[in-house]
């Protein structure tokens, strides 16, 4: 029997326009999340509140909605001294979000950076390309234990880790991969590269090459670039993209944290990231479901 994920690669193809969640950290922080905890934790102690997030980007019209796993490898969650959870926070997370699907919508396992570095950075790189796959597929045998959909291997910074990831998660099941990178924007070049300093096409073509399914780019600087990049992705494949920028630049007062784009002001770019070949669009740091409401509008009024 083919994975019900897979129905969101055919959807796409065959020209429908799918719309992914928003932020997660925003929203967590919004309900009390403390600086330095860890989020993921949250899916055993605030699981209604978790859920609650979910089904807010699900009312609001999100097709896909992703796990609040995003830190969830053994590797990142060492940092917290609780490392031997990593199973059962990431399959908690996987039936959170499950549980408050709709029919024919989708849950994506968040998989994220682990936050080390490669070993080639030395001195300060200390893992491993094995390392690496051997926590993703730790998380991603959880996460498709729990039931998700298909994998978002998201905001990846290095090609090594992002690699891994893909690798670890085709390894784990027949789930689709949709992979995604952070990029940044060079302002005295005018482009946009990944730490690394890879283009958006190589990047299109290295996920694609690794076994991803869908790509494209996540965070960053906002939806301006998110145009600019996926447009450069799409002169080199025709393979499904997805993008998911920041709600614009933060903006720090004090100790508050807030994003330049409002709903209305970031919706407004949409209509140029799906004519630049996006398929799957959504929203990430500083959006809300407000934000996912403005644009799901947009894709709405595509499909018609």
């Amino acid at each position: 029997m083919t994975a019900r994920g897979w129905e969101v690669v055919e959807r796409v193809r065959a020209g429908e326009p799918l719309v992914f969640d928003g932020g997660y950290g925003t929203m967590l922080f919004a309900a009390g999340l403390a600086n330095g905890a860890c989020p993921e934790l949250w899916n055993d102690t605030h699981a209604d509140v978790v859920q609650g997030i979910h089904k807010g980007y699900f009312d609001a019209g999100s097709d896909i909605v992703e796990t609040n796993t995003f830190g969830g490898t053994r590797l990142k969650l060492n940092e917290y001294r609780i490392g031997d959870r990593t199973r059962e926070l990431n399959v908690k997370g996987a039936r959170l979000a499950r549980a408050v699907a709709p029919p024919g919508r989708y849950v994506a396992g968040s998989i994220g950076p682990t936050s080390r570095l490669p070993a080639e950075y030395e001195p300060l790189g200390d893992t491993t390309d094995e390392a690496y796959f051997e926590a993703f597929r730790e998380q991603a045998g959880a996460l498709a234990e729990g039931g998700v959909d298909l994998f978002a291997v998201e905001t990846m910074m290095f090609p090594q880790e992002a690699t891994a990831a893909i690798r670890a998660c085709k390894m784990v099941t027949d789930l689709p991969v949709m992979a995604t990178m952070f990029f940044q924007f060079e302002e005295l070049h005018d482009r946009d590269r990944t730490m690394w300093g890879e283009s958006p096409a190589e990047v299109a073509k290295n996920l694609l090459q690794a076994g991803a399914d869908i790509v494209g780019m996540n965070c960053g600087r906002g939806p301006d670039r998110a145009i600019v990049i996926i447009r450069e992705m799409r002169q080199v494949t025709d393979a499904p993209l997805v993008a998911y920028p920041n709600a614009g630049l933060p903006v720090t007062t004090g100790d508050t944290v807030t994003y330049e784009l409002e709903p209305e002001a970031m919706a407004r770019h949409y209509p140029a990231l799906l004519d630049a070949g996006c398929n799957i669009v959504g929203a990430c740091c500083g959006s809300n479901p407000e934000h996912i409401r403005r644009i799901a509008a947009i894709v709405r009024s595509r499909r018609a």
